[in-house]
């Protein structure tokens, strides 16, 4: 039997179409298969602007669904791992975190924390070892790249980078 890989990211009550739209974008480049959110804040601000079409460049929230729900914990099937990511005492470091086949990662607001309520139903709770807390699409990214560089199924190579790069791009390292 053939294990699958399931990704998704929470957002708890995001404020700034800037950093969603810097997630989407994070969500295309790492291969997540979702994006949640709760809240009313980010629907409000997104219907004033086009900020979050300006940081996903790339338009992966045509191909990922962005998805407004009421709880996050229970927008996923019962066999993903919940996993919370934020500074919180007592969480795992990332990098000695192992990475379950199927996760939904839950992010607080970028000006709050994420409830204790949610921290006491997750099945794992990490945090990225910084100084200081990072910004909300920064951590997103940080977390799915580690996802990606700890995965077995990592695809590397020359291919990848000719289809990942930017159009302007067609630098060749000197042999």
């Amino acid at each position: 039997m053939s294990i699958q890989r399931y990704s998704a990211i929470g957002l708890l009550n995001p404020k700034s179409p800037t950093n969603v739209g810097g997630i989407m974008r994070a969500a295309g480049c790492y291969r997540a298969d979702a994006v949640f959110y709760t809240g009313r804040r980010y629907p409000l601000a997104a219907s004033n602007g086009n900020a979050q079409y300006n940081t996903d460049t790339k338009a992966a929230s045509e191909q990922i669904p962005l998805t407004g729900v009421e709880s996050l914990v229970d927008a996923v099937a019962a066999d993903v791992t919940v996993v919370c990511v934020d500074l919180v005492e007592g969480a795992i470091p990332l990098p000695e975190f192992v990475h379950p086949d199927k996760a939904i990662y839950i992010f607080g607001p970028e000006d709050g924390t994420i409830s204790q309520q949610v921290i006491n139903r997750a099945d794992a709770v990490v945090y990225v070892p910084t100084v200081g807390c990072m910004n909300l699409a920064a951590s997103v990214n940080v977390l799915l790249y580690d996802r990606l560089a700890k995965s077995a199924t990592t695809v590397t190579g020359d291919e990848l980078i000719r289809t990942s790069r930017d159009t302007n791009n067609r630098v060749r390292v000197k042999r």
